[in-house]
């Protein structure tokens, strides 16, 4: 039976995969898989290992500190009769809740959808299996289960998942999985004979090693320059250890820009900032990211907007303009905007944060979401839309503006009632998000 329930609004009481504490390593006496592509990490620090006390998320009224955002008007505020066109992204004009459309499911990690025309959504499960709804929002199938080859729990397990470009016509999709070993695999798939995800067609792209087991990141994208993105955790334990970061010979701490239609397995844009190898490995894109656990593209502007979670105090959001590659995002010299663990720091070169918000008022991890671009919602349309795990608030800002300043003015929009794990877009550009609890959320509006 097709996993559909009523309009209801939820709270998920589990703590989400992109946890910001530091994790024991990976159980001991488990060698990790060899794997095509592979940039060994340095050797985890043995002891001292700092474990993580986790607590359920608060109640949904609490709503986190900010650096930036406000609390808005009260809904029975009339909308200023100089409100921009209808189109134009005007805050003032609505707030955004969730209605909920599935339940049921296991731990999800995404949402996505194939660009393909057929209207279907799939969903990630963190265990490693990967459902198709169809425009209806109903069950439909399984496109994929690899889950024999993905280690979950935690902040492990299968990650993320991108539709070529070309994918209507190639049938080439690719996921970002945990495998026995512990260790970060990006592969791709192709279709078997009745258009669902082959696992026998696996290619593995990068093999990463993780030396412990959070921080993994996940995500992965294409832009529009046709480029796979990958973004890559710091490794994990508390306050990077191994400097991941700010080394340019490792892959953790970075994101990854690779071509995946040339090279074997995979070319290197001519234009990444180390492509000739000099000064850093040349899969690197930007560094200085600590756990990128979601990040998008605009589909107007092309530019890149990252969630990334923050240590213990805040938490942030960078926007990289199309093309704008070879950024240092700044940890751990840098939390958000503010030294890391030091009164002062040299910024010289670091790129911050165009929003940050404190952890002090219940929030925790920060869940980045997309530029609006459908139609349903034409006062939210070209504002980037996003939330934290443990308030459940929906923040937005206008995207072009933080595009081309840096900076934005982060407005609490609403809430969600849930402990939003991911956002997700369909093929019209209308946004949902979901729970690591199992539920599907649609992204809603009212008048203020």
């Amino acid at each position: 039976m097709p996993r559909v329930k009523n309009v209801a609004l939820t709270a998920v009481a589990l703590l989400i995969v992109a946890c910001t504490a530091a994790q024991t390593p990976s159980p001991s006496g488990v060698e990790p898989t060899s794997t095509p592509g592979v940039t060994a990490s340095p050797s985890p620090v043995p002891t001292g290992t700092q474990v993580p006390t986790e607590s359920a998320p608060p109640s949904a009224s609490a709503v986190p500190g900010s650096a930036s955002p406000s609390t808005p008007p009260s809904p029975s505020i009339e909308p200023s009769a100089s409100a921009p066109p209808q189109g134009a992204f005007n805050p003032d004009a609505i707030t955004l809740s969730v209605e909920q459309v599935a339940s049921g499911y296991p731990p999800l990690t995404l949402l996505t959808n194939a660009g393909d025309g057929s209207g279907r959504i799939f969903l990630v499960q963190q265990r490693g299996l990967i459902l198709m709804l169809d425009s209806a929002l109903v069950e439909i199938g399984t496109f994929i289960d690899i889950s024999e080859r993905v280690r979950s729990g935690g902040e492990q397990g299968l990650l993320g998942l991108a539709f070529h470009p070309d994918f209507e016509s190639n049938g080439r999709f690719f996921v970002n999985y945990t495998n026995g070993g512990g260790n970060t695999v990006v592969s791709e798939f192709g279709l078997d004979a009745n258009g669902n995800g082959d696992p026998a067609s696996e290619r593995q792209l990068l093999g990463i090693d993780q030396p412990f087991a959070n921080h993994n990141g996940g995500m992965i994208a294409f832009g529009a320059d046709g480029y796979l993105y990958v973004g890559m955790g710091d490794g994990g334990s508390g306050g990077d250890p191994l400097n991941s970061g700010q080394r340019m010979d490792t892959l953790l701490g970075k994101m990854l820009r690779i071509d995946v239609d040339s090279g074997d397995p995979y070319g290197i844009p001519a234009d990444n900032p180390y492509a000739d190898g000099g000064g850093g490995l040349p899969e690197i894109w930007s560094s200085g990211l600590r756990n990128p656990w979601r990040f998008s593209f605009d589909r107007v502007t092309g530019g890149m907007f990252i969630g990334d979670v923050g240590q213990n105090v805040l938490e942030e959001v960078n926007v990289e303009p199309a093309g704008e590659g070879g950024r240092n995002y700044g940890w751990n010299i840098m939390e958000a905007d503010r030294c890391y663990e030091r009164s002062t720091c040299n910024r010289q070169g670091l790129t911050l944060p165009a929003v940050s918000y404190a952890r002090d008022d219940g929030s925790c991890s920060v869940t980045g979401g997309y530029v609006y671009r459908g139609s349903a919602i034409p006062d939210l349309y070209g504002g980037y839309v996003y939330s934290d795990y443990c308030s459940g608030t929906l923040w937005a800002f206008d995207a072009e503006s933080a595009l081309a300043d840096g900076s934005a003015n982060a407005i609490v929009m609403g809430q969600s009632g849930a402990a939003p794990s991911s956002f997700g877009e369909d093929e019209a550009g209308d946004l949902y998000l979901v729970g690591h609890g199992g539920a599907v959320y649609r992204i809603v509006a009212t008048p203020r």
